[in-house]
């Protein structure tokens, strides 16, 4: 079905590439040290949906028509970048609070957990364009093209729901272990102005 040497080296590259912080990594961080480990559940399965969904329709050619349509690209990059841009100013806000330290954050629904990293997956053009440049330089010639395809997808967005879960995990323990709201604040900002930095790249970013 699949190459074992191909495979092993999607894999190590696809941990290299993962372990790189972006817009999703950056949301699922602030927001589980701002709420806890409840958020990792709804959080991760936008992740895996949403890195599914932008492999399946690469596979099914829509990719392709992305890297060739400079308008098709145009909306999906400005669409994301505008995106990034309303999470950033939801997160801001949300270290706005002048509560004091026994307040606790307003609760997030797991529906919109769910949304916000679904979309913020699915709505980045260089992740459709990942797909179509990064899954064929590990596809045997001499084997079937889907089944090799359907393996290495699915590889990519389990390895991608343990990174996010990782992550998540990371910034929860920092949730319970600091009790400082200037240090929840802090976070929250930073993950503003981080979304609102990848928001400005996705408008400067170039079609290939």
């Amino acid at each position: 079905m699949i190459d074992l040497s191909n495979y092993l080296a999607f894999v190590a590259a696809s941990c290299l590439i993962l372990i790189i912080p972006g817009p999703t990594i950056t949301l699922i961080v602030a927001r589980a040290a701002s709420h806890g480990r409840m958020t990792l559940a709804p959080a991760v399965a936008g992740v895996a949906l949403g890195d599914l969904l932008a492999a399946s329709i690469s596979l099914a050619g829509v990719g392709v028509l992305l890297a060739a349509s400079a308008t098709l690209f145009e909306i999906v990059r400005y669409a994301g970048a505008a995106w990034l841009i309303v999470l950033s100013i939801r997160l801001w806000r949300s270290g706005s609070s002048n509560s004091g330290p026994a307040a606790h954050p307003k609760a997030l629904s797991p529906r919109r957990l769910f949304t916000e990293t679904f979309f913020v997956t699915l709505l980045n053009p260089k992740g459709i364009l990942f797909f179509v440049a990064f899954v064929p330089l590990f596809i045997s010639e001499n084997l079937p093209f889907l089944p090799q395809a359907v393996v290495l997808v699915l590889t990519f967005v389990l390895l991608g729901i343990v990174n996010a879960a990782l992550y998540g995990m990371l910034a929860g323990w920092a949730h319970e272990a600091v009790r400082s709201p200037a240090f929840k604040r802090g976070l929250n900002r930073f993950g503003a102005v981080a979304l609102a930095g990848s928001a400005a790249m996705a408008i400067a970013t170039r079609r290939p």
